[in-house]
């Protein structure tokens, strides 16, 4: 599912609550908003919260369950009322129907019952995007070495597709011992990606964006953590939590992976819509480019949504021909981006995107018309050539990665 859905639960037991509370936390398609105990306070939860469903268990007093369900179905018609018990009787579960939820589901509640019921809802149009009509594409950029320019590449897509004033575009640093997103875009960020993940139990939409550095250029920053010892502190399941809530609230989500390829790494990788790998045309890239494909052969899917991206290509000093690298590696390359280094060694000094210092360098449309293909504006024709139907073709642009 490429939305999040806003949660708010009401059950007055408490042990049942953190029951449902669990399950609610493994879907990544959910984020838990808030949830309350007491029914007479749901109707304000909702209001506050504005979620896009509100689970109901009305076990602890059926009626006043009811009440609160017709309440919110009557105050927040554009809310999915989806409601939960232990009982089977028929009577209860239809007044439950007739009073407006659109889904009843049994206790105990599974992830697969759960998501099934929010598909259902999703196919018959009773519940949107957290925005209406957002939609999410979740960009996982890594190097297969150091020094390939990957996090150039993550950053400056980053701000080329925040130029879209319909998108809105979050940069995470997942090199926690070493990230320099900062640097490249000039930011003395407050918090980071540790702050994030240790207040996650408390964090709320509004409460997140608060804790990330927006740039000029429109790019949000959640940056590493300042000390080492706090890598220590982000753990994979805090992580994941943390996309679910950064979907409910972008378009674009760029990772710049560390080149650990850790567990913080796999699940930026594994939430990714694309994964793009950056190399140059020397041996030693091009050996860990075949490394790291066999190894995302053991991933379901991984392999198919990577993308080789050809970084400094052009550049004559010991580079392979793109022919022999292409037999090396055995596939073709997605895209190349060409080499201009002197250019981007003062935008990253600079700590000023391409974007903004140098819109109309051949790298800078490189990088805006990768972002537009991989948007799905931009496609390729059978020799890999561009057929925007907008702008004349070029060659020297590649198709997908062989299966």
């Amino acid at each position: 599912m490429s939305n999040v859905f806003r949660v708010v639960l009401v059950d007055p037991d408490d042990s049942a609550r953190d029951i449902i509370k669990s399950v609610l936390l493994n879907i990544e398609s959910l984020w838990l908003e808030a949830d309350c105990s007491r029914y007479e306070f749901f109707g304000d939860i909702v209001a506050q919260t504005t979620p896009d469903i509100a689970l109901i268990n009305i076990d602890s007093d059926p009626e006043k369950g009811i009440q609160v369900l017709t309440q919110i179905r009557q105050d927040f018609p554009s809310v999915v009322v989806m409601v939960v018990s232990e009982s089977a009787d028929g009577q209860l579960i239809l007044s439950a129907m007739r009073s407006g939820a659109q889904e009843f589901l049994s206790l105990p509640l599974s992830a697969s019952e759960l998501t099934e019921a929010i598909n259902r809802i999703k196919s018959t149009g009773g519940a949107g995007s957290p925005d209406g009509t957002l939609t999410n594409r979740v960009i996982a950029v890594g190097g297969v070495s150091g020094g390939v320019g990957s996090t150039s590449i993550a950053v400056n897509m980053a701000a080329a597709l925040a130029g879209d004033p319909e998108r809105s575009v979050v940069l995470v640093d997942l090199d926690v011992a070493l990230g320099d997103a900062d640097i490249f875009l000039d930011s003395i960020p407050e918090y980071s990606l540790a702050d994030v993940t240790q207040n996650i139990d408390r964090l709320d939409l509004a409460l997140l964006k608060k804790s990330l550095t927006k740039h000029e250029s429109g790019v949000y920053l959640l940056p590493r953590p300042v000390q080492l010892q706090d890598n220590d502190l982000i753990r994979a399941d805090d992580l994941s939590r943390v996309i679910g809530l950064l979907k409910s609230s972008f378009t674009h989500l760029v990772f710049d992976m560390s080149k650990a390829y850790n567990e913080l790494d796999r699940v930026a990788l594994g939430a990714a819509t694309d994964v793009l790998l950056v190399t140059q045309l020397d041996l030693p890239c091009l050996r860990n480019v075949v490394r790291l494909m066999m190894s995302f052969e053991e991933y379901e899917n991984l392999k198919e949504k990577t993308k080789i991206i050809v970084n400094r290509a052009g550049l004559d000093s010991g580079q392979i021909s793109m022919n022999k690298a292409q037999e090396t590696i055995g596939g073709e390359f997605y895209w190349q981006i060409p080499n201009d280094f002197g250019l981007m060694v003062d935008v990253r000094n600079n700590g000023v995107p391409l974007v903004i210092q140098a819109p109309k360098a051949s790298i800078t449309r490189s990088i805006i018309e990768l972002c537009e293909k991989l948007n799905g504006n931009i496609h390729g024709d059978d020799d890999g050539k561009r057929t925007d139907k907008s702008k004349p073709q070029k060659k020297g642009l590649f198709g997908f990665l062989k299966k």
